[in-house]
């Protein structure tokens, strides 16, 4: 909160300091004429109490603290924003730097003011790793607090704002950080939320303190450019006015300038000396009616001649934070180009102040301002939805963050409805935006009626629709492209339920196995028969869960052996002995020595079995099971160089595995071919395989030169080993093929 640092040491309050707070707080009163008497007294409550509690403590420009306060409850009021918000604004700091507890403001100022300061204090009490831990979870707390009152947010901007202009009076050590965390996250958020007046303040203040020799030159080029062309935007001006008068419109014209964070920005991104920036100049024309917008740009397309390309419909289809305007460019007199924005009263109102037009607004025409205010709830919605699947704070504000960034694309349904999408979003993207179980079940989708690729970029226009299986479920892969928050949460919550649900399937039957070595058929059932069992098993294991132990199994994080030992024992307490019989055909080989209960493996058991890539099994190899603490199971070939250093190293973590008498899908192995490099080869190659049955699912080509030999690098999904056999029998048996190999742990070895 007080980013523009406080002086805690206490400091006698001398009479002028005193006057100085009073003239603010008096000169803040002068704005709340829209407060009831009743209100107005809650809030000069607020104010005492916060005078009080910040007693002694001065800012950095030796002013009473209580002045910062005042000055963002005055931002506030700016908003005409209701007593409760102009009270937590009084009393937004108390709970961090005056001991004051929340208890204590619950019993002043009630419940909802305590929750709107409580949102925005910074949660310095608690113990973090390092300092971006601590910052993702107190912007995680804003965000949410900020989701269930949009009130919070309008302080901390208005907070932020005053902090932000009275940076000069900070140690100059700390500018950087102070100005980076403004332009990255509260600037982009006042844009999201369509305070654009707050946000383009936010940017240049920003800009100011993060380059300020740049800022210091940019400043005097601009004043100057102003002198040199006041005459150019007189004249524009008045053949406005004139015009609109001969035409009986009544408008209000006013002149309105680039930022300079803006200009810095486009000749940085476009390479531009600031000569070779043209738009710095432009004009806003506020008409009464919405049809008014598209005949005064009539009017103006006859008056200049217009910049092709350069006109944008921003009311027809409003941007994404709910802005609403005409913009048009035109070629003005000197062969200048000069921006035009056209839009009614109630449109400026939200263009400017965003969300905040809801309480400005409210008492004299709710329904202009009724679709930004849908705007801002709906992703203020959305960070609450992200919340409920993510955890984490670094996660969730990695994910917000996301949507953060105001360029839109606008597209549609089959049935026309219009959708907003970042820049850059995908199909996917599209689809979860939609509905989750869209998403979560897409297998295809058609762009203008042409299939194309999940990973295909959207664009403005596009009609978009989503092919679904019932059956089919996100892919990992798809988080590599990905673009919005909504989307990244899904497939995340997704895939983890997934790899919970497989890992404790795994759990299950590696326990199953474990018991049948103790002479034990099953595992007992979840009946109340045996609840008691499991409970104490579960007590033993230290889980919450039944469910939890088997994914526990699963993950590796506990040994099978040892809990079916405990769960055999618990089973004998209670009068299911072993089977003898059962116990000496699991438990023993044939020459008396232990033998331990072989998992089977089908290649059903997806997120929770892994395949290791050093030699990539398949069935027909003999196999060895590691199971990595956390990680689940990861199978090689018992010949694997890297399995038996594992072994070497920690060979408690193996368990025998073995294949299933008929596997369930295809298996990955790696194949190297060496070809007389020529004409069609790569053809012939791909041709026996493909009459073996084998599928190529990724290819290699040595960069080697046009003729002589080279090696192919496949990799194939094959049934089994005896598949695999027919793959080498059909390469070897192709004239282009001179050696046909399997790669075994990087080492090819011939069949």
């Amino acid at each position: 909160m007080n980013q523009s640092a406080v002086n805690k040491q206490p400091s006698p309050s001398s009479s002028a300091a005193v006057n100085a707070a009073a003239a603010s707080f008096a000169i803040l009163m002068g704005k709340l004429d829209y407060l009831t008497s009743e209100d107005l007294a809650k809030v000069r409550l607020a104010y005492r109490f916060a005078d009080e509690a910040h007693l002694g403590q001065l800012r950095n420009s030796g002013e009473p603290y209580i002045t910062h306060p005042i000055a963002v409850a005055s931002q506030c009021a700016e908003w005409k924003l209701d007593a409760q918000a102009l009270m937590a604004a009084l009393l937004h700091d108390a709970l961090e730097d005056c001991d004051i507890s929340k208890t204590d403001l619950i019993e002043r100022f009630g419940s909802p003011v305590a929750e709107l300061v409580d949102g925005l204090t910074k949660l310095e009490k608690l113990q973090f790793n390092t300092r971006e831990e601590n910052q993702a979870e107190s912007f995680r707390k804003m965000l949410l607090a900020m989701a269930r009152d949009v009130r919070v947010i309008l302080i901390k901007l208005a907070d932020r704002s005053h902090n932000m202009r009275t940076l000069a009076d900070t140690p100059r050590s700390k500018w950087h950080r102070i100005a980076s965390e403004t332009l990255d996250v509260y600037a982009p958020i006042a844009h999201r939320l369509g305070l654009n007046q707050t946000y383009r303040e936010l940017q240049d203040l920003s800009f100011r303190y993060l380059r300020p020799w740049r800022y210091a030159i940019l400043s005097k080029a601009v004043a100057k450019a102003r002198s040199r062309r006041r005459d150019l935007i007189q004249k524009v001006q008045s053949d406005l006015q004139t015009t609109f008068d001969h035409y009986g419109m009544s408008v209000q014209i006013s002149g309105r300038e680039k930022t300079l964070f803006s200009i810095y920005q486009k000749m940085d991104e476009k390479n531009l000396s600031f000569a070779q920036v043209t738009d710095i100049y432009g004009f806003r024309v506020v008409v009464p009616h919405l049809i008014d917008c598209y005949t005064a740009l009539g009017l103006l397309h006859q008056l200049y001649k217009p910049v092709p390309g350069k006109f944008k419909d921003h009311i027809a289809i409003s941007k994404i934070n709910g802005y609403q305007s005409l913009h048009t460019t035109l070629v003005g007199p000197s062969s200048i180009n000069v921006e035009f924005q056209l839009r009614t009263q109630a449109m400026h109102l939200v263009a400017e102040t965003g969300v905040a037009a809801h309480w400005l607004y409210k008492d004299t025409s709710p329904d202009d301002v009724s679709h930004n205010d849908r705007m801002g709830s709906k992703w203020l919605q959305s960070l609450l939805d992200i919340q409920d699947e993510t955890r984490d704070a670094a996660e969730f504000w990695e994910h917000v963050k996301v949507d953060l960034f105001p360029d839109a694309v606008y597209v549609f349904t089959p049935k026309s409805r219009i959708m907003s999408m970042p820049r850059g979003a995908t199909v996917v993207d599209f689809a979860y935006a939609i509905h989750s179980n869209v998403g979560d079940h897409a297998i295809s989708a058609k762009v203008n009626n042409e299939q194309v690729p999940l990973r295909t970029e959207i664009k403005n226009g596009d009609v978009i629709e989503i092919i679904i299986d019932a059956q089919s479920n996100p892919n990992p892969s798809w988080l590599s492209f990905v673009r919005t928050a909504r989307a990244r949460s899904k497939i995340r919550q997704h895939l983890r339920t997934l790899a919970q649900a497989d890992s404790q399937h795994l759990g299950e039957k590696m326990l199953a196995q474990a018991l049948r070595a103790e002479g034990i058929e099953a595992l007992p059932d979840a009946s109340d028969a045996h609840q008691a069992i499991w409970d104490k098993l579960i007590r033993f294991s230290g889980n919450k869960s039944r469910a939890e132990l088997l994914t526990d199994i699963g993950l590796g994080k506990r040994i099978a052996s040892m809990l079916a030992k405990r769960l055999a024992k618990l089973l004998a307490d209670h009068g299911e002995k072993p089977d003898v019989l059962l116990l000496t055909r699991e438990r023993f080989s044939g020459t008396g020595s232990v033998a331990e209960a072989a998992v089977q493996i089908d290649g059903s058991e997806n997120t929770s079995v892994r395949f290791a890539t050093c030699c990539r099994p398949i069935p027909g190899d003999a196999i060895v099971g590691y199971l990595g603490r956390g990680e689940g199971l990861t199978l090689h070939t018992q010949t694997c160089q890297v399995a038996q250093k594992l072994k070497y190293k920690d060979s408690e973590r193996f368990i025998s595995v073995e294949w299933a008498d008929e596997p369930v899908r295809t298996f990955e192995t790696g194949l190297i071919v060496t070809v007389n490099n020529g004409k069609g080869v790569l053809a012939k190659v791909a041709g026996a395989l493909s009459s073996a049955e084998a599928d190529i699912t990724h290819i290699d080509m040595a960069d080697e030169s046009d003729h002589g030999a080279m090696d192919l690098t496949f990799v194939i999904a094959v049934r089994d080993i005896h598949q695999l056999e027919l793959v080498l029998r059909n390469l070897r048996r192709t004239p282009a093929v001179l050696k046909a190999t399997r790669i075994t742990n990087a080492n090819p070895v011939t069949r």
